[in-house]
């Protein structure tokens, strides 16, 4: 009796390994979009060269395109089949990949970029909802867990991996990379994945999808766009307009909707608003230093690409362990408490950073990046796990969307910002700094130029000790800004421990509209 009652687990049990293979696979295929191309921004403008903002689009492109469509790529999930949105985003990754390795200017390889964000919220939206309906309990939370910590691998080791490839190979192997990822989840996973749809699905809202679309393109570009042409010019000050306007369209098109893209009632519960927060917390205390700092340790410190990547490891190094060790620390102890402990030692950690020097090459940044990674790992390894549980089992794709949208539209908004207020502080100290008419003029150019990791460059137009000066405004600048990011980072610790602490988490999310409880719906083949 006990060798049958194991046999007849054992197909369900495989296949449930063979999805959750799959998708973690697919997820570390976005770390490495990612990180790569911030390790490869210096080498991507030695090559195609372009403006700060242009180069930041490398990045930023692919990270507003993903936010944008994720929560639409969730309903699709959910109305079309899990799995065939997920085989479709990771097919449509792969060939974007290829496409995107051969760009031959900067802005087709912007363009790439959005489209691979595309595809890429199709793939884990699809994906992280196929979990959903997989595993229960405890273990659908090790299982997101899992997941979390396939991303901290891939945060772990891309910047090395795309510092080996960019020395040896070129900055365009690292895109390359992720068509062999790609090829390896189709081929080996995607088959052995069994179709789940929600039979109640809605179908997909356009004008709610266009105009939140359209609100974060505006608010980006206006942030971006700030520093370059003043915060008061008609350009910029019409592209944060005309964000707020095409946000309160958005809110009112959803209010008037029956079944809503992004159901609006979810943000009146606590612990539903303090999921959604955790993301933009760690945005500003980890995401933020993933792309500025290899830009810094190139352009401003003197590293190559691989020992950029290697001083990237104490920041990424503790997400590939410490976001599993949170999932097992939530038997015992309330997300709020694990989340909020977690925040604050991030923010210990970049008050610590804050205090070393720049521009010396010092090994001492790596006790504070490695204590920041370490405190952002336990927010990081529960709050995918807690996106899913806020609605009913079968609406785990739109809670998925709704979730990885606030995750990676708060991670544009806070990459933009940050490299938005590091560009105007150092425009303020070359402005302290300098006197003399000529190299008043060249404010603008230099501090372009110090932004793209183009130090030596925008030393050559001072002349004489014009490094060690740069240097020195770079670091004043660097130092203020993570005094911002230490202060928002405590305000998000503060958030997570009042909004998910026990009563609040136990208080529930479920709408009206969706009564039912999470455990009692199941997946409709």
């Amino acid at each position: 009796m006990e060798t049958t009652a194991k046999t007849t687990r054992h197909p369900e049990t495989a296949g449930k390994t063979v999805v959750l293979a799959a998708v973690c696979l697919a997820g570390l295929m976005m770390p490495l979009s990612f990180t790569g191309p911030a390790v490869a921004t210096p080498a991507i403008a030695r090559e195609l060269g372009g403006s700060p903002v242009a180069l930041a689009w490398v990045v930023n492109a692919f990270v507003l395109a993903f936010g944008s469509f994720v929560l639409a790529a969730g309903t699709l999930a959910d109305r079309y089949g899990r799995k065939r949105i997920f085989r479709l985003g990771v097919q449509g990754f792969t060939l974007l990949s290829a496409v995107t390795a051969f760009a031959p200017d900067l802005i087709l390889l912007d363009l790439l970029r959005g489209a691979q964000g595309v595809a890429a919220a199709m793939a884990m939206a699809g994906g992280a909802a196929s979990l959903a309906q997989e595993f229960d309990g405890p273990a659908r939370t090790r299982a997101f867990s899992l997941l979390g910590t396939t991303f901290g691998v891939g945060l772990a080791f891309g910047p090395i991996w795309s510092g080996l490839l960019i020395e040896h190979f070129g900055w365009r192997a690292i895109f390359l990379s992720g068509t062999g990822i790609g090829l390896l989840v189709l081929l080996a996973g995607v088959p052995r994945m069994r179709e789940t749809r929600d039979p109640n699905a809605r179908r997909i809202d356009g004008w709610g999808t266009s105009t939140f679309t359209a609100a974060l393109c505006c608010l980006i570009f206006g942030i971006v766009t700030g520093p370059q042409y003043g915060w008061t010019s008609p350009a910029v000050l019409a592209l944060l307009g005309g964000s707020l306007a095409l946000l309160a369209a958005f809110v009112a098109i959803e209010r008037r909707q029956a079944r809503p893209m992004l159901d609006l009632s979810l943000f009146r519960y606590p612990r539903f608003l303090g999921v959604q927060l955790l993301p933009l917390a760690t945005a500003v205390c980890f995401v933020v230093l993933l792309i500025l700092l290899p830009i810094g340790f190139i352009g401003v410190e003197g590293y190559s690409e691989v020992q950029a990547g290697l001083m990237m490891i104490p920041l990424s190094l503790p997400m590939a362990v410490v976001p599993f060790l949170a999932g097992l620390l939530a038997r015992r102890y309330s997300p709020g408490i694990l989340s909020a402990a977690g925040l604050v030692v991030a923010a210990a950690g970049l008050l610590w950073l804050a205090a070393i020097p720049l521009g010396h090459q010092s090994t001492a940044i790596v006790w504070p990046m490695l204590l920041i990674g370490m405190g952002t790992g336990l927010p990081w390894g529960l709050m995918d796990d807690l996106s899913v549980s806020v609605v009913p089992k079968e609406r785990a794709g739109m809670a998925t969307g709704i979730f990885s949208t606030m995750r990676l539209a708060g991670e544009a908004v806070a990459l933009a910002a940050a490299a938005a207020l590091l560009l105007a502080l150092t425009q303020s100290g070359l402005a302290h700094a300098l006197h003399e008419p000529r190299a008043v003029a060249a404010i603008p150019a230099i501090a372009n130029d110090m932004a793209a990791g183009a130090l030596e460059h925008a030393a050559a137009q001072l002349g004489g000790d014009g490094r060690a000066l740069l240097v020195a405004v770079y670091a004043d600048a660097f130092r203020a800004l993570l005094l911002v990011l230490a202060a928002l980072t405590l305000a998000g610790a503060l958030a997570a421990w009042l909004l998910l602490r026990p009563g609040a988490y136990r208080a529930g999310a479920l709408t009206q509209r969706d009564p039912a409880p999470a455990s009692t719906g199941g997946p409709t083949t």
